[in-house]
């Protein structure tokens, strides 16, 4: 093969992280070629006993797999594993390879196949990215099976020094077993919240996903610059360039370590202000994570977990119990608690819900709640109800004009009283937030800090809103961005207008994990950012380099 001439290529960021290596395919094993068999009424038996078998050498695999992870990781990375698990019990899957094997008399490998395909393929047309992503795992699971089934063995790789995965996806099984060797991954798909892009966060291993079809003209032995923050791989670089990032990932490993022995310390900047940096968080798994990276609370919980995956809406008291549970771990800390933000690309199987052309500016967010009132307060019934045990605030999402929040905060009135009268105890206020995620709520935040107690600006949104960029779509990738003048703007103009009301502002999307940019925001006027855990260390380390008042 002759070698290519495109030197960059750009995808999806999925794990942020600069690394160099030598390019190696991790080809997926074709599957073994599946035969389809008939099978007469005596020896259906046999391929039922067969199946079962191979069930239970999958499922013996997966959960050492497990208790690998957590020893390696953590418990929330290794609860990664447990939807694999969920498969192999799952009546719609193995239930029904049960089943169609006696009804259609076919061997235990053929019924395998044609039930994993149509299972991936069905969830790989729904809206929901998070849902779409589960195809991944099912067809991991179900390959496992089929190679169980068909007795076969993956052959060894030989792997170079430093190594960058190349594959055209990756289970979270294909990770754990790679070797310490592997300092990046290069996906052709992938997602971005993928179970392999969680695992290859809390390794800390540089991951870009979605670099789409002809990056197969890459080839093993080929060196690669990887940068996981920004979604750019560059092929084959000079020997300068090459240097460079070598000088900077050595740089950024220095300045890690550094920041990893003051987790527990402070955040102030050179000249004394005190800034607070808080974990964005999607489940209570990860609550030890980011206590263990220095978290000063919660600035952004995701209830969505909540909702998704399962048949039925979730009761009060199920969530009353999560929510508990995470203000009782952080103390006196703040836990800020977002309603329920579906619609966009997160949708509910089990919600009667009318198609819509465009999603992203439909019925999602504080407009889905409003118009299911009795969704809403079971959730702020929940909400209320935990702020007894700790400092619980509510955030709402995709808030475009004050009157939006009157009505909210006409509805949890009419929560807290319904409460009383059962006899419950509640606090007389929790603070509420707004997310600011459009242009509209940017330019009226003066209006909505009127109303709310503290603005939160969702930079992942805000930035997709106001480009008219999709963050998803890897051929347009390159126009995300998160500094471009014309977001940066709304986000000072935010600050400002909030200022004047008193009223504190807060940064929980990407951004606030960019170090580069923790300046330019404390200057803006914001005191406090929330991030994934990973990236609070360095954020607190880049506080402590900022000076915020000039000296003249």
């Amino acid at each position: 093969m002759t070698a290519i001439h495109q030197t960059e290529w750009t995808g999806l960021p999925a794990a942020p992280g600069t690394a160099i290596g030598t390019g190696i395919w991790l080809r997926s094993s074709p599957a073994p070629a599946v035969e389809e068999i008939p099978v007469n009424d005596e020896d259906v038996q046999r391929e039922l006993s067969r199946l079962g078998q191979a069930i239970e050498r999958v499922r013996l695999r997966i959960r050492d797999m497990r208790r690998q992870t957590a020893a390696r990781l953590g418990e929330s990375e290794a609860a990664i594993f447990d939807a694999h698990l969920a498969f192999l019990d799952d009546p719609a899957y193995v239930g029904e390879m049960k089943r169609r094997i006696p009804f259609e008399k076919k061997n235990a490998e053929w019924i395998c196949r044609q039930l994993t395909d149509e299972t991936a393929a069905m969830l790989e047309q729904l809206p929901d990215e998070y849902l779409r992503a589960r195809s991944h795992d099912v067809r991991s699971v179900g390959d496992q099976l089929i190679e169980e089934l068909a007795g076969r063995t993956r052959d060894a790789v030989r792997w170079p020094e430093e190594a960058v995965v190349i594959a055209e996806d990756l289970a979270p099984s294909e990770l754990m077993q790679l070797p310490r060797e592997v300092v990046a991954l290069a996906l052709l798909r992938g997602s971005r919240i993928g179970h392999a892009a969680i695992l290859a966060r809390a390794m800390g291993i540089p991951m870009v996903v979605g670099l789409g079809e002809e990056f197969r003209q890459v080839r093993d032995g080929q060196v690669l610059i990887v940068d996981g923050q920004s979604g750019l791989v560059r092929v084959d670089p000079d020997g300068e360039t090459a240097a460079r990032a070598r000088e900077r990932i050595q740089n950024l490993n220095r300045q890690r370590q550094q920041a990893l022995t003051r987790v527990h310390e402070p955040a102030r900047t050179e000249d004394g202000v005190a800034i607070r940096v808080l974990a964005n968080m999607g489940n209570p798994s990860e609550i030890q994570t980011a206590l263990s990276r220095g978290a000063e609370g919660v600035g952004l919980f995701r209830t969505e977990f909540l909702y998704l995956e399962r048949s039925n809406w979730p009761a009060e008291e199920e969530q009353f119990r999560v929510y508990r549970e995470m203000v009782e771990a952080f103390r006196d800390r703040p836990v800020v608690i977002r309603t329920l933000d579906i619609g966009g690309d997160k949708l509910l199987p089990y919600e009667d819900r009318e198609p819509e052309d465009n999603p992203f500016l439909g019925l999602r967010g504080i407009r889905f709640c409003l118009a299911r009132p009795d969704i809403f307060k079971a959730q702020l019934r929940a909400m209320l109800r935990a702020g007894a045990f700790g400092d619980l605030r509510i955030l709402l999402p995709m808030v475009i004009d004050a009157k939006e929040v009157a009505e909210v905060k006409g509805i949890i009135y009419q929560c807290r009283e319904e409460l009383r009268n059962e006899g419950t105890d509640v606090p007389d206020r929790i603070p509420i937030g707004v997310m600011v995620e459009t242009p509209a709520a940017a330019i009226l935040a003066g209006e909505l800090a009127k109303e709310a107690d503290f603005l939160s600006i969702g930079t992942n949104d805000l930035t997709q809103y106001t480009l008219a960029v999709d963050r998803n779509n890897a051929r347009i990738a390159h126009l995300f961005d998160h500094a471009h003048p014309a977001v940066l703007r709304l986000i000072q103009h935010t600050c400002e207008a909030a200022a004047k009301s008193g009223v504190p502002v807060s940064i929980c999307g990407e951004l606030a994990a960019d170090p580069e940019m923790t300046g330019l925001l404390l200057k803006y006027g914001v005191r406090t950012l929330s991030m994934n855990p990973e990236a609070i260390p360095l954020v607190k380390e880049a506080v402590r380099r900022t000076r915020i008042h000039s000296t003249g």
